[in-house]
């Protein structure tokens, strides 16, 4: 029994800690066992939980590599890369080592080519794990660098920034929640950029070559 100032008995410790103030009055033993019921660590999310399998040809065929976490050269396990299958987790694939170059986002499912996920060829060099995200999703364009200008605010997804903003440019972001992938052109096509969490002062910061956006989406495992 745990004896608080409030004046009340209570069976275990950790009710104890919402009244602030707390005296113990078991043996040693008895405390290690409470406090380690209240210090578990948090559930961790591991990486087994995530994999995506590479194939070197079409239709998942040929040499293949399974990789369940980030990985920066994937030049060591195939030499090219015609078609992918997400088992679980959302990814950016790259055409070049170390995420850069062309970025892809893929989340579970089958992809039989690379024109399924809008490949420009075979190359993909290097894969990165997106963080899962449960909680809602908030962020803020402008219509000038710097955070400056008109402010618009997305909490889902836009299939075309001109109709929805009357926008055809971006020139700055704030991600207030959740990560997002920023597509050049209307309907999710063109070149993607993935956004983080955070603050982005010009369209550079991005990856961007210009201001040009047409659609922006949550990313999410499933829709």
């Amino acid at each position: 029994m745990t004896t608080c100032e409030c004046n009340s008995d209570h069976s275990d410790l950790q009710s104890c800690f919402s009244c602030g103030n707390l005296v113990y009055t078991g043996g040693q033993q008895g405390l290690d066992a409470l406090l380690g019921q209240i210090h578990q660590p948090p559930a961790q999310v591991t990486s087994s939980q995530y994999q995506i399998t590479f194939y070197e040809d079409r239709a998942f065929q040929g040499r293949s590599y399974e990789c369940t976490t980030d990985c920066p050269n994937l030049q060591p396990y195939f030499s090219r890369c015609n078609s992918i299958r997400v088992e679980s987790g959302c990814w950016m694939i790259y055409e070049r080592p170390n995420c850069q170059g062309h970025q892809y986002f893929l989340r579970r499912g089958e992809y039989p080519d690379y024109q399924q996920w809008m490949g420009l060829s075979d190359s993909i060099r290097s894969c990165h794990l997106i963080p899962p995200h449960s909680g809602p999703y908030r962020m803020k364009i402008y219509e000038r660098d710097e955070l400056r200008g008109q402010m618009s605010e997305l909490t889902d997804d836009c299939l075309s920034v001109q109709d929805r903003f009357h926008l055809t440019e971006i020139h700055s972001l704030n991600v207030l929640e959740g990560s997002w992938i920023l597509y050049e052109m209307p309907n999710y096509r063109g070149r993607q950029y993935l956004l983080r969490p955070g603050e982005y002062r010009r369209f550079l910061d991005w990856g961007a070559p210009n201001a040009k956006v047409g659609s922006l989406r949550r990313v999410m495992d499933l829709y």
